[in-house]
């Protein structure tokens, strides 16, 4: 009798991938709460002792999610990073880069900086944040170099700039703002952010 062959989606190859992919589709579609690695492991199609070599524990996963959230966002705005641009168009640039990020990714996003908080947070992860935001920090600092904004803490510039490119994408996430309207009205918000509020 012919075996019948098997209806799962996982067939040895690389498990740890399978398993965040499934966990991101879990996060995506019905929060972290839903995580289980039972269920993980059921819908992989392995035992469900089978993820415990990759992750000890849900906290290990969800680490280990927001660890490729970061890793992700960081290769998004590098790649959308020109640093000849000049400045407006440059922080634009990278604003829509993380606001597309934002807008496709939002659960993952809200993971991510729950986890970036969190005191017991990985070097990795940790390293892997710094190089997420490097991209907005390398712009501030270059701008200062040629006296394009005011001198001062690159770090505390960058805050204040993200500060205000991350509301937007809270905005979306919460549903206060359709992506598209926060999408159009992004060049007006980055100038601005760079030129102030008061009348010129």
């Amino acid at each position: 009798m012919t075996p019948m062959p098997s209806q799962r989606p996982y067939h040895h190859g690389d498990l740890r991938a399978a398993l965040l992919t499934g966990a991101e589709r879990t996060l995506r579609d019905r929060g972290a709460a839903a995580l289980s690695l039972r269920e993980l492991a059921r819908d992989t199609g392995v035992s469900h002792a089978a993820p415990g070599r990759h992750f000890k524990d849900k906290q290990a996963l969800l680490d280990a999610l927001a660890l490729t959230g970061f890793e992700r966002l960081a290769q998004t705005l590098e790649s959308a990073d020109e640093p000849a641009r000049p400045l407006e168009r440059r922080l634009a640039a990278l604003a829509r880069a993380y606001l597309g990020f934002a807008v496709d990714n939002a659960a993952l996003l809200e993971l991510m900086f729950a986890r970036k908080h969190d005191p017991e947070v990985s070097e990795q992860l940790a390293a892997a944040v710094d190089r997420s935001v490097g991209s907005f920090t390398r712009l501030i600092a270059d701008a200062q170099r040629r006296g394009e904004i005011v001198a001062g803490d690159p770090e505390r510039i960058t805050l204040a700039a993200a500060a205000g490119i991350h509301g937007l994408a809270a905005f979306v996430a919460n549903g206060s703002l359709p992506p598209d309207e926060a999408l159009a009205g992004l060049d007006e918000h980055v100038h601005l952010l760079l030129h102030g509020l008061r009348p010129r």
